[in-house]
């Protein structure tokens, strides 16, 4: 019976060996994804909207979909 506790805990180790590996591997990946996606954000920035690039940036909804809309909030006289 003595073996049988031995195999199972020998397995138990095993397992949390395994999801400790699987943790380090998920973790790599998502540092390497948030590099990516930073190095991109700093791409655009820099390249794209950077040496007063950004005074020539057309936005298609600007004006579009206003904070406050007139004909919506009204303020009436009493």
């Amino acid at each position: 019976m003595t073996s049988f506790w031995l195999f199972l805990s020998g397995i138990f180790k095993w397992s949390f060996g395994f999801f400790d590996a699987a943790g380090n591997v998920m973790n790599w990946i998502l540092f390497i994804v948030a590099s990516v996606m930073f190095c991109y954000w700093c791409y655009v920035l820099v390249a794209t909207l950077g040496g007063d690039k950004d005074k020539n940036y057309f936005s298609p909804t600007e004006g579009h979909h206003p904070y406050y809309d007139p004909q919506i909030m009204k303020k009436e006289d009493k």
